[in-house]
């Protein structure tokens, strides 16, 4: 028997991300490097990372459009230059812009995030008095238009687990896979309707994670802190169900998939035997919710929301969906849920009869 490799999803994921910033990093002025260590201490790997892809594109901005000299040559003196309105001229650039012959095209929401890269950015150099001003703090931020909250009903999501347990409608192809596969998948997407998890969370899960005699399990969060989630026995039936399965795979020694899936300790595994890739994921979710729900394009982040509405209706409690869905600011939740909040209202409004009918009087 092989040993299995006790993977650490996160470490792992850091390594990487700590390696593709190295690289972002030396197509950047050297002064950037400053800004990059001075934030380590209170930004995790991806954010930084983050950083580093809107910087890029920031900077080859100002190479190409403002001061037509290769990105390295930029200096620190070139920034201070930069007025409120050169920002402005850059968020209307990223409207439509073209890198390495790819053209990309940025709304409100990706336009908030670059210019919020921006402003940490120059905040970090005005702070260290490396700049007279921050001029990025003047430039307002994109104005925000709220898009309804794409979820699935009911009568969706029973569609959905029904085609990942049955596979009725998909092509002969999907279908051979969906019959070895079919307790997995509906598991996946069982854990991701009972729980609201993101997906990079469930492509981290392990199988000592899980507790079976509580209904539980140990999630990392986004920013790296850890907690306690808990699950219905309809979630765990199904979680069950998929492991039993695994472990009859695992012990099929002549299968390549067993072969690999016996190296590692991952929940979840590829058709290949090895962890789950967000984008892996996100395919599996995509082949049977365009059967289940064709007119919505439902992600893990959608399945996300479903379990969201439902706590919610559940427990008209914005700081327990909050907490459950691993918020660390609940003003986000309340902007998502805000129309349901709306609805409530409006039922509380009819829920006092303030006079009886005639009828009832008699």
């Amino acid at each position: 028997m092989a040993n299995i490799i006790n993977e650490n999803y996160y470490k792992q994921r850091n390594e990487h991300g700590m390696e593709r910033l190295r690289e972002l990093l030396d197509m950047l002025p050297d002064f950037v490097k400053e800004f990059f260590i001075g934030i380590q201490m209170r930004t995790t790997v991806l954010t930084r990372l983050n950083y580093a892809f809107d910087l890029k594109v920031f900077f080859r901005y100002l190479s190409e459009k403002k001061y037509r000299i290769p990105v390295k040559e930029i200096a620190l003196i070139d920034i201070e230059k930069l007025t409120a309105f050169d920002i402005e001229l850059y968020l209307d650039y990223l409207s439509n812009y073209t890198i390495d012959g790819k053209t990309y095209s940025c709304e409100e929401k990706a336009k908030e995030r670059k210019l919020s890269s921006l402003r940490s950015f120059f905040k970090y150099y005005f702070k260290k008095d490396k700049l007279l001003s921050n001029v990025c703090a003047k430039v307002d931020f994109p104005k925000l238009h709220d898009k309804p909250i794409i979820r699935l009903d009911n009568n969706e999501i029973h569609a959905l687990l029904h085609e990942a347990e049955n596979g009725n409608n998909l092509t002969n192809r999907q279908k051979h896979y969906q019959q070895i596969y079919a307790k997995r998948d509906t598991a996946i997407l069982t854990l991701f309707l009972g729980t609201g998890i993101r997906v990079s969370e469930l492509v981290g899960l392990n199988e000592e994670d899980f507790n079976f005699e509580n209904n539980s399990f140990t999630v990392t969060r986004k920013g790296g802190n850890k907690s306690i989630l808990y699950f219905s026995d309809e979630v765990k039936n199904s979680l069950l169900s998929y492991l039993e399965w695994l472990k009859e795979k695992k012990s099929a020694s002549y299968e390549p998939f067993a072969k690999q899936a016996r190296l590692t300790n991952a929940m979840f595994l590829s058709n290949q035997g090895k962890r789950f890739s967000v984008r892996g994921i996100e395919m599996l979710v995509k082949k049977y919710s365009k059967i289940a729900s064709p007119l919505k394009n439902i992600t893990p982040h959608k399945l996300r929301s479903t379990f969201g509405t439902a706590l919610y209706r559940e427990t008209q409690d914005i700081y327990v969906v909050a907490d459950v869905l691993g918020h660390s600011d609940v003003n986000t939740t309340k902007k998502h849920y805000a129309q349901m909040s709306e609805d409530i209202r409006k039922k509380a409004a009819n829920a006092i009869v303030l006079h009886q009918n005639n009828d009832e009087n008699q």
